[in-house]
């Protein structure tokens, strides 16, 4: 053998010992990619974190119950979304030409499979001989695992709408600042599962007043796979997710990021609800029918939405401005638009797929109690309006050797048209590239898409995204991406058509010990820019650079410490340019056979304004993350800490605290706070039934 392929055999071996993948194993934190990936999503959707936590749920699971690549089809495999559709079709070729795998390690053979995937992947799975697989619905229901959780928090500090007095003022906050989740979960393998889950937001009354059923949210759901021709069959809550997410998507999904392979959207049509947000769902019930290449979905659905609702004056008319999407019940107005707006919607697809191509159509149709009418802005010319909606489109995707071939052409309830293509191609297993063309109408509506776009919602779009990732060693890894975007009509922010421009490179260097990342991202988006009070909003360019570096160490089996340092810069050359900076400790400590871990973070930050802030993944209790947005100036610091009773019972316990150094009250309205420190604490137990 050569000296070389020992130095891999070696290195591979190192990759796959059990230190490696420790920290998830113990805590089932996501993957240093992911955590990044949120922070990207919570930078697109302006601030806003979602709730959605059923990709770290699912994560989770497949720690406990490895995905075993002797008898996973496609399906599974894309719902770790880690792996491009050329390594999955790659990885069933290989087992179907070979025969099942008798150890992990034959993995390094799969053509595209390089020492990087698979220490990411190599916590979520496993090679063995078949387990038992309880094909009968009654052995599922007896033969699975069921887990209580309860998570409650607050901010010590009581803000405005807390203090003011109910008797005098007009608008406050009438609950209690605490923020309350319960969760049930039954679950037998991947192959069915149930479950309910209850939530409180801070301020929201509880077991009075607006709220004497007790919780502001309830959602349920039954969720079965693999049944004989039954795929899937999704009863109560569920989530529907159809071609690139032009006509439905309401699962999480990334954008643009070092992960270039997420520019195409997997993921079963049917999945199970048991999130806490109150937006992104269907309400009913829905049916996957498989026969050989052929495959047809049909669900439907009815829940009331929240929304904005005035009367006209003339004959007394309701009318919808907007849909809230902030799941807030607090004060009257919210109260008031509470479940406001009836929704019905149904629709369906109907594929054919097998080893190289995949074709399908979809559809999905909503019928709404009160006609949307938004406020009379240029930008809202093309915004949705009337009682219905609709979209329809054309997905497919096809595999020729190291190319895939993917997209999807749809159009809406007006003719409105919108179309995204894209292509990965791998040279080798050390050159991967991807490339996608978009191109949105400014009239198409949609209301749960999420396709890849740089718009939160697709619309009002064209673009050219283009990625490439190179791994010339075992352990470096090199990441870059252009994407350049036009936004033909206008948009809230811009009052007037506008062009862009975005640009990442990253450096990975990665070993048992040590992760050094390195990333510089540019981004020039033009909105509105009026320091003089013009009559008329100019619209100009206010490029923002950023560039970040971020060490983890490994001690030993027991201590991580990980760092970061970033630097901001907005519009640097122009009249009113604004720096950020962040940086912060962490340390880390899990130690093997205990019942205890924990980790603490200090960080400090100092930037111009909002425009140059910054954010950062926090570590969280189980199945939470944070997400803060760090502007001004001060220091943040938490501690998390986790304590495994026995086998059935664990809890989890959170402090966090920022202190600004340059003011002495922050938030605004009801969220003012008075003084310089915010503090939050955090409680979790799970129960395993």
């Amino acid at each position: 053998m050569k000296i070389n392929e020992i130095i891999s055999a070696l290195a591979f071996l190192c990759l796959l010992s059990p230190v490696a993948v420790n920290a998830q194993e113990i805590t089932g934190e996501p993957p240093a990619n992911v955590e990044q990936q949120l922070e990207d999503v919570t930078a697109a959707n302006e601030d806003v974190e979602t709730e959605d936590d059923g990709y770290l749920q699912q994560l989770h699971h497949f720690l406990k119950e490895p995905i075993n690549l002797n008898y996973a089809d496609a399906g599974l495999l894309e719902q770790l979304n880690i792996l491009s559709p050329l390594q999955i079709a790659n990885l069933l070729s290989y087992r179907k030409l070979l025969g099942n795998f008798i150890n992990i390690y034959e993995l390094q053979a799969i053509p595209l499979w390089n020492f990087d995937l698979i220490r990411r992947i190599r916590p979520y799975i496993t090679v063995s001989q078949k387990t038992e697989v309880f094909l009968s619905l009654r052995k599922r229901l007896k033969n699975g695992g069921s887990s209580l959780l309860i998570r409650t928090s607050r901010v010590l500090e009581k803000s405005k709408g807390y203090l003011l007095d109910s008797s005098e003022a007009k608008n406050y906050y009438p609950g209690s600042p605490q923020k309350v989740l319960v969760r049930y979960k039954y679950r037998s393998g991947n192959l069915l599962q149930y479950g309910f889950t209850a939530e409180k937001d801070a301020g929201e009354q509880f077991f009075r007043g607006s709220q004497k059923q007790g919780f502001d949210f309830y959602s349920a759901h039954f969720f079965v796979r693999n049944s004989g021709a039954i795929k899937t069959l999704a009863i109560g809550d569920f989530s529907v997710n159809m071609g690139q997410g032009l006509t439905q998507w309401q699962s999480l999904a990334f954008n643009k990021g070092a992960e270039i392979t997420n520019i195409k959207r997997q993921s079963e049509i049917l999945s199970p609800y048991n999130s806490a947000g109150e937006i992104e769902f269907n309400r009913g019930i829905g049916i996957t029918l498989q026969k050989h290449h052929w495959e047809t979905t049909l669900f439907t659905s009815y829940r009331k939405v929240d929304a904005s609702i005035y009367t006209t004056e003339l004959n007394n008319d309701e009318f919808v401005s907007s849909l809230q999407t902030s799941g807030y019940h607090r004060t009257k107005s919210e109260i008031g638009g509470r479940h406001a707006e009836g929704m019905f919607s149904a629709g369906g697809n109907l594929s054919y797929s097998n080893e190289k191509l995949h074709i399908g159509a979809n559809a999905v149709h909503y019928n709404l109690e009160h006609t949307i009418s938004k406020v009379d802005f240029l930008y809202n010319i093309y915004a949705l309006s009337g009682k219905r909606a609709g979209n329809y489109s054309i997905d497919y995707s096809y595999t020729y050797n190291n190319m895939h071939l993917f997209g999807e052409t749809a159009i809406d309830e007006h003719l409105n048209k919108a179309f995204v293509s894209g292509l990965l191609v791998n040279t080798d297993s050390k050159v991967a590239m991807s490339f996608l063309y978009r191109n949105i109408s400014k009239g198409y509506q949609s209301l749960y898409a999420n396709a890849f776009t740089e718009n939160t919602r697709p619309t009002n779009e064209s673009g050219f995204y283009s990625g490439i990732t190179i791994t010339p060693s075992t352990y470096i890894r090199i990441d870059a991406y252009a994407d350049f975007f036009h936004f033909p009509w206008l948009k809230y922010r811009a009052d007037a058509p506008t062009s862009g421009n975005d640009y990442m490179l990253q450096f990975f260097y990665g070993n048992k010990k040590i992760e050094l990342t390195c990333r510089y991202r540019y981004e020039n988006k033009p909105i509105n820019y009026n320091p003089y009070d013009l009559y008329l909003n100019p619209v100009v360019s206010r490029p923002k650079q950023a560039l970040r570096t971020q060490l983890n160490y490994r001690f030993n089996n027991t201590f991580t410490i990980r760092s970061r340092f970033e630097l901001l810069w907005v519009d640097k050359k122009g009249s009113e340019p604004q720096n950020g900076f962040l940086t912060y400790l962490d340390l880390i400590y899990k130690p093997i056979l205990r019942p205890f871990s924990g980790n603490i973070r200090l960080s400090y930050f100092e930037t111009g304004g909002y425009e140059s802030r910054i954010y950062a993944f926090e570590n969280d209790v189980l199945y939470a993350y944070s997400i803060p947005v760090f502007f001004d100036k001060g220091y943040r610091y938490y501690i998390n800490f986790k304590y495994k009773m026995n086998r059935k019972l664990s809890f989890w316990a959170r402090f966090s605290q920022t202190v600004y150094l340059d003011k002495n009250d922050m938030g605004s309205g009801l969220d003012f706070i008075k003084g310089n420190k915010k503090s939050e604490i955090k409680l979790q137990v799970i129960y395993i039934l």
